[in-house]
């Protein structure tokens, strides 16, 4: 019987740790989910069978003819204009021109891309890479003014050179794999250059805190102006 209560009160115990925390004092979640490597990333047919893989052979995916996800219990009114220009950019494969520059931003180098519609600046897409994992970014423009923010993380199972000489080596389990790496995704819904809302794949769906949205409104600016500083460089 005491066994049980003991049990019982353990499982309890767990259950609060584990629990969403109070909105007062929301940080950026951590649990993440799995990812489905086949809908997310491709890799190069050249690489595709080697032991030990580049990492900017594996590209995550941008954005295709995609909807935005559905936002509960904020004024649809104010995020449809938002969630339509996101739709009708990332559906477009007839850019007049696209430009690249490398970025050395992380420890394996990445690249930004800009889309052009005759000389309007219409998205940026980001992509840097690490040894144990990469972050894919695109910025959505409406009307000359940030309007939307689209970020995923993934975070490798091993670094992506871990291949079966590194496991046996090191007395490990695992090889580099993909399919195996954790994901986080960030949406920001800007308005006249002010985050009216953030949802995260990992949230336990209430609203961050202004305090909160005010620093990532910030940040998310902050790079977004460092890309476009970018354009003119050499």
């Amino acid at each position: 019987m005491k066994s049980s209560l003991r049990f019982c009160i353990v499982v309890f115990g767990l259950t609060v740790v584990y629990s969403c925390e109070p909105e007062d004092k929301r940080a950026k979640p951590t649990n993440n989910r799995i990812a489905k490597a086949d809908q997310a990333f491709e890799i190069a047919p050249d690489t595709a069978r080697s032991e030990t893989i580049k990492p900017d052979t594996i590209a995550l995916k941008e954005t295709f003819q995609e909807d935005d996800i559905i936002v509960d219990e904020f004024p649809t009114k104010r995020l449809t204009p938002i969630q339509e220009n996101f739709k009708r950019i990332n559906s477009r494969s007839d850019w007049t021109s696209i430009d690249t520059k490398d970025l050395w931003e992380s420890t394996e180098g990445g690249e930004a891309k800009y889309y052009y519609e005759d000389e309007s600046l219409e998205k940026i897409v980001t992509r840097n890479y690490g040894e144990m994992g990469q972050t894919i970014s695109e910025y959505y423009v409406f009307e000359g003014k940030l309007s939307f923010v689209f970020e995923r993380s993934y975070t490798y199972n091993r670094p992506f050179y871990w291949d079966t000489l590194k496991m046996s080596g090191s007395n490990n389990d695992q090889v580099f794999e993909f399919e195996r790496s954790e994901i986080n995704e960030n949406r920001s819904y800007f308005d006249q250059d002010r985050l009216i809302r953030q949802v995260n794949s990992d949230d336990c769906g209430s609203p961050y805190t202004d305090e909160y949205l005010l620093i990532e409104q910030r940040r998310s600016m902050a790079q977004f102006e460092d890309l476009v500083e970018r354009i003119d460089q050499n």
